[in-house]
Formats: C-alpha cells, sequence, structure tokens
C-alpha cells in the first residue's frame, strides 16, 4: 500500500515551466531520441494494432474504370504489431533543512526537478539509441555494412563517407522504394567528418567557398552533402560505471555507427517509417516529463517526481541502415 503522503501529489506545472529556462546539463540539446522516434499519443496503455506490410505500400493496381462499373479497392493485409506503454520515473527530495540552509544560493525544489528530469530523459535516450544502433536488429548485406576507411582523422584522405552514405540510401531505397530523410551519428563521428578531405571537396565544390577550419563545417552543410534533409547529431553523454564506482563517460549514441534512414515527419500514424514513441496520456503523463511533488513527513522533506508512460518501437526495420566501424576504436 503506498503511504498516504505519497497518494497526495501534486502536479507541477511552475516548475514544468522553470525547467524549460533552466539547464541542468548542457548537453540535454544533444537529446535527439524524439527525433528519430516521434511520439504518437495513445488512449490505451497498451495494445496491438494492424502494420500494413512495407511492400503493400507500393502495391501496383488497375485503376481504369469501365462506364457502370466500380473502381478498385484496395485488399491490404496486416501484419500484428503491439505496444505496451511502461512508466519511467524518477525522484528526489528535498530536505527542509537543506532548502532553508541553501535558500540564499539556488532553488533546491528547481534543482531537485531539474536532476529527476534529466534522468528521465537521458534513459529514454538511452533506450531510443539501443533500437536504432543495434547490430543484432541490422543484420545482412541489405540492411548494415562495415565501411572499409573510417571517418576519422587517420583515414583523413581515404575516408569516403558521402559513398558509404549513398550506398546505404540506395540500400533502404531498394528495401522499401522510399528515398531515406535522414542520417544519425554522434558527435564525435560529427567532428571527424569536418576532417575529412571528401567533405570539404564537396562543400567547395557546392560553391560555398573552401572552409579552411572545420569549425567552418555546420550540420547544414552536411545535409547538403549527403542530400538527407535532418542531420541528427547525438550530443549526449552516459555514465556506464555503477553506484560508487569511478566514472566511466560514454556517448549514449556509439562511436562505432551511424544510421541511416526514413523517420517520420507527421503525426500521421499510417506515415512509413522506422519508428515512434507511443505515449499512454490516461494516467496524467507528460511525454517530457509530467512534473509533481508530494510531502513525506516522517523525513521532513517534499518528494519532487518526474514520470511519463511510453514504449519506444521499431515499426518498420527495412526503413533503416547500419553503417559500422564508423570509427577506430579508442
Amino acid at each position: 500500500m503506498p503511504s498516504p503522503s505519497s497518494t497526495l501529489a501534486t502536479l507541477r506545472p511552475d516548475l514544468s515551466a522553470s525547467l524549460e529556462e533552466f539547464d541542468l546539463a548542457a548537453d540535454r540539446a544533444g537529446f535527439i531520441g524524439l527525433r528519430a522516434l516521434p511520439v504518437v499519443d495513445v488512449a490505451r496503455q497498451a495494445g496491438t494494432f494492424g502494420k500494413i506490410p512495407i511492400e503493400q505500400l507500393l502495391e501496383n493496381r488497375e485503376t481504369k474504370r469501365a462506364p457502370g462499373g466500380g473502381y478498385a479497392r484496395s485488399e491490404w493485409t496486416f501484419t500484428s504489431a503491439s505496444y505496451a506503454c511502461e512508466e519511467h520515473g524518477a525522484e528526489e527530495p528535498v530536505d527542509d533543512r537543506e532548502a532553508r540552509m541553501y535558500a540564499d544560493y539556488f532553488d533546491a525544489e528547481l534543482v531537485s526537478a531539474a536532476r529527476a528530469l534529466d534522468v528521465v530523459l537521458r534513459n529514454q535516450e538511452k533506450r531510443v539509441a539501443d533500437l536504432l544502433f543495434d547490430a543484432a536488429t541490422y543484420t545482412g548485406a541489405s540492411l548494415t555494412l562495415a565501411v572499409t576507411n573510417e571517418w576519422d582523422s587517420n583515414h583523413k584522405t581515404d575516408a569516403v563517407p558521402l559513398n558509404d552514405v549513398e550506398y546505404a540510401v540506395q540500400k533502404v531505397w531498394d528495401n522499401t522504394g522510399l528515398w531515406p530523410n535522414a542520417i544519425v551519428f554522434n558527435r564525435k563521428v560529427f567532428r571527424a567528418l569536418r576532417n575529412l578531405d571528401q567533405i570539404k571537396d564537396r562543400i567547395a565544390a557546392a560553391g560555398a567557398g573552401y572552409p579552411t577550419r572545420a569549425a567552418d563545417i555546420t550540420v547544414e552543410q552536411l545535409a547538403q552533402c549527403f542530400d538527407l534533409p535532418f542531420v541528427l547529431v547525438a550530443g549526449s553523454a552516459k555514465n556506464s560505471a555503477n553506484e560508487g564506482q569511478d566514472a566511466s563517460i560514454a556517448q549514449i549514441w556509439s562511436d562505432e555507427y551511424a544510421w541511416i534512414g526514413r523517420i517520420a515527419t507527421s503525426r500521421d500514424f499510417r506515415e512509413p517509417c522506422v519508428g515512434r514513441v507511443f505515449h499512454w496520456t490516461e494516467d496524467g503523463s507528460q511525454v517530457g516529463g509530467a512534473v509533481e511533488s508530494y510531502r513525506d513527513e516522517p523525513v521532513r522533506s517534499d518528494i519532487v517526481r518526474v514520470r511519463h508512460d511510453v514504449d519506444e518501437v521499431v515499426l518498420y526495420t527495412e526503413c533503416g541502415f547500419l553503417l559500422s566501424n564508423i570509427t577506430t576504436a579508442a
């Protein structure tokens, strides 16, 4: 049974609004999970739905109508797919005495809310990264390729990222009849790409001048180089060490991979894309984290909680292609 205090949780829109301007972690802007897997709100916590096989989306049908006759109607079949939203949350206590001790220096309640929010969103970013950068999912020549020359400074002159990405683009087209619209890699890979001769030469040939510094090369220029509308650069980090151990900092999105594929650009659930985040709204969840607080009197603390109810689901694996061996292992 929950304690009486914890059942009286109160939504805190004031803290939610403040968190929009409060930057606990500078790399929060590096979270790209919800851009790679856009959100679809659902009315049920779990469910099964019919998914149209990708090949039927481009099925050839007769459209000619004879006088007095009817029009051709679709006879699509469906494969079964499902989702099951799970609640994720984190709590931070705001001790009465500590809040008063440090009141002149910072707002303890706001800091606690920001810490809890960061934990929830960072864990969701990990889950999305694990889905898209999953070597066990993308297997076989039609879904993955280990590049010959890594995209880092050790291969400045012989790396051919434009060729590698174009190969992946063509493979997605072959698999689906749909052109990819996105490439995903982490910030370490982004910084490596800016030093490669093939990238700098392509930018110069496009008439943008010759970039003399890596810092002159932007995400927008890379999008033009790859001829892909969306270049998603993941900048967030994780501490992979267990609690109590020395920190072991690593990128959430691995240096080893770059993902090319089709991401959703609308809320239309029928749009073919690699996947979506299912968000159950009926229990007060907010996709960016519902902020609540309740009183825990035995420890003289206000408890700040952030939670959301979500499931990250890959819908069409064939809408993606995974390039591996992107950088030399450190």
